[in-house]
């Protein structure tokens, strides 16, 4: 493994996040320490409520800490902010939202390709880089179908290549076999594992479903917002 592989791609330092003030402040991260290494795939576990959503958006550059510091490729997001975090959120990370957040007017390559054409490039070319990343997820001849048309698996799908489209260096999903039985579940995270899971890249997956826990290098165990412990899975599943 290269050293890069070994560097850590977060780095979470006593992390604070506090919603709301006075009798209706929650505090939904108490101090949390977490680092998660390039190369590999972690997944964040937990009931509801513990805190993994809100962990996952500050790294991913959603949300700010109320205290604490976070760092992702060797970039503290502490010190962007505006323009700037925007920038370095549109490069490096890619973010698979429970819901997919799919446009419904859009086609399921072209929903793929928004990132693409923020980021400058022209659309005919952002549509049929689209289009190659979803024949890669298996769905080469649903890339002109709308969302309505598409199953919970495949809009989950088009999801995970709008989240790798622009090649992040970061992948943060949240709750990605949630709507999926446990086969699709499955495949859902063979592919994010065989795409996403690179050297130079890492993925955190927050997730309920112990049916895919041998897909993760590691199980980073959370409650109330804080980590209780970290486990490392040496027989992490490999598409």
């Amino acid at each position: 493994m290269s050293a890069l592989a070994t560097q850590a791609a977060v780095s979470c330092r006593g992390v604070i996040k506090e919603f709301g003030s006075g009798e209706t402040r929650v505090m939904a991260l108490r101090g949390v320490d977490l680092e998660t290494p390039a190369g590999e795939m972690t997944l964040l576990v937990g009931p509801s409520g513990c805190g993994k959503t809100t962990l996952i958006s500050i790294i991913a550059g959603l949300l700010d800490p109320c205290r604490g510091e976070v760092s992702v490729l060797g970039t503290s997001l502490n010190q962007l902010r505006g323009r700037h975090l925007v920038s370095f959120r549109a490069r490096n990370i890619g973010f698979v939202f429970q819901q997919y957040n799919l446009l419904p007017a859009l086609t399921a390559a072209e929903n793929a390709a928004v990132p693409l054409i923020i980021a400058g490039m022209d659309r005919p070319t952002a549509v049929k880089r689209a289009q190659a990343m979803l024949g890669e997820l298996g769905m080469a001849d649903r890339a002109n179908a709308l969302p309505a048309q598409l199953s919970g698996g495949q809009q989950q799908r088009v999801a995970i290549a709008r989240a790798l489209i622009h090649e992040p260096r970061l992948l943060v999903c949240d709750e990605p076999t949630a709507a999926l039985d446990a086969h699709s579940g499955r495949i859902v995270m063979g592919l994010i594992r065989r795409i996403a899971v690179q050297p130079d890249r890492a993925v955190i997956v927050v997730t309920h479903d112990s049916r895919v826990y041998d897909f993760g290098d590691r199980i980073v165990y959370m409650s109330d917002g804080h980590i209780e412990r970290v486990e490392l899975n040496g027989h992490a599943h490999k598409e």
